[in-house]
């Protein structure tokens, strides 16, 4: 595939289209610039865009195609995936669009899988109507982390503010038992490739939040960071990685300690995402790093209550769409510097 900047192939997931999924992704391609920088495909059906689009107010036109070798590059495409017509109620909660945002979401990955688009972009699904026999994976991620090599993590990015997590769609309850010498040491390795290879980061730094309050006042509100945390993080900071903490979760973003490291770690979901959120919401992105192929996704849900009004904001996705564009080209640039050596090596022989 032609990896020219003006030829990146962005596949997008249409995503619940009772939501405002629909809505932010053709608000994003309104902008003909960002024709410029890739060639988007929407995993969906032209009739119903066009049923979307008279929403709100827009000019937008798009390109239906039956296969993804028609696609047209400076136009956004649209891949027919189905041909029957849907019953849209902008706001409601409906299992029979749940199947619709699945058979989206399955063919891009698909695609995404066979080389067929450079990277996926997804927008926003309701977690509970696609729920089936065919599909039982909480969310995008999950999803995802079966079908392409690698081991998925949710990170969080809004410019220099990255947030990891080291577990994700766990209950509260739950979340002190999942946390092991092993995932920890996984997850912060996972990070700390991302952060080179996706974000061109040569000696990364990386902060570790601590579980409990205080980071556990030396064992006085929880012996989690005592007994698992500090010696993980000591044993992963003397191979050689730039890991500090853990840090007490509370001060840590409102002192701008953050701003000091390339990435934090959360131990878990609201841990990471509230602070993320306050502090970047409608420009935040959702990346899965750890996976050989891009994906990203707004910060925000399917928005129920504004669907179909024209209020949605579309940055967080027009800022997808951007991650995945940088984020696809600082991986070529790190495989072209990491395969130099090699030949260099194989002219002296």
């Amino acid at each position: 595939m032609n990896k020219k900047a003006e030829n990146i192939i962005v596949g997008i997931s249409v995503g619940d289209l009772n939501g405002i999924g629909s809505e932010v992704i053709l608000k994003t391609f309104e902008d003909s610039r960002m024709l410029e920088l890739c060639t988007p495909v929407i995993f969906a059906n032209a009739k119903i865009l066009s049923f979307v689009r008279k929403s709100f107010t827009s000019t937008v036109q798009f390109h239906g195609v039956d296969k993804l070798d028609q696609i047209v590059p400076g136009k956004i495409n649209v891949l027919n995936l189905w041909r029957e017509g849907v019953d849209i109620s902008f706001g409601v909660n409906d299992p029979k669009i749940g199947e619709y945002a699945i058979k989206s979401f399955t063919a891009a990955t698909k695609a995404l899988k066979d080389g067929e688009i450079d990277v996926l972009v997804t927008a926003p699904i309701n977690k509970y109507n696609i729920q089936s026999e065919d599909f039982k994976f909480p969310g995008h991620t999950d999803y995802l982390n079966q079908e392409l090599e690698g081991d998925a993590l949710m990170m969080m990015v809004q410019d220099n503010l990255r947030v990891g997590l080291i577990t994700d769609h766990v209950p509260l309850n739950e979340v002190a038992s999942h946390l092991t010498e092993e995932l920890i040491t996984k997850k912060i390795e996972t990070i700390r490739k991302s952060l080179i290879q996706d974000f061109s980061i040569v000696k990364p730094k990386i902060a570790v939040l601590g579980l409990n309050p205080h980071a556990g006042d030396g064992g006085v509100i929880g012996k989690e960071d005592d007994l698992i945390l500090k010696p993980t993080l000591k044993e992963i900071f003397d191979s050689g990685t730039m890991v500090f903490g853990p840090f007490p979760a509370d001060g840590f973003f409102g002192s701008s300690q953050y701003e000091k490291y390339d990435a934090i770690v959360a131990m878990y979901h609201d841990q990471g995402l509230i602070p993320f959120k306050t502090l970047s919401f409608g420009k935040g992105v959702n990346y899965t790093a750890g996976l050989n192929k891009v994906r990203t996704s707004p910060d925000h849900g399917t928005a129920y209550d504004i669907a179909g009004k024209d209020m949605a904001d579309y940055n967080s996705f027009k800022e997808a769409v951007y991650l995945a564009i940088d984020i696809f080209r600082s991986r070529n640039q790190y495989e072209e510097i990491s395969q130099k050596p090699l030949k260099i090596k194989e002219k002296q022989l």
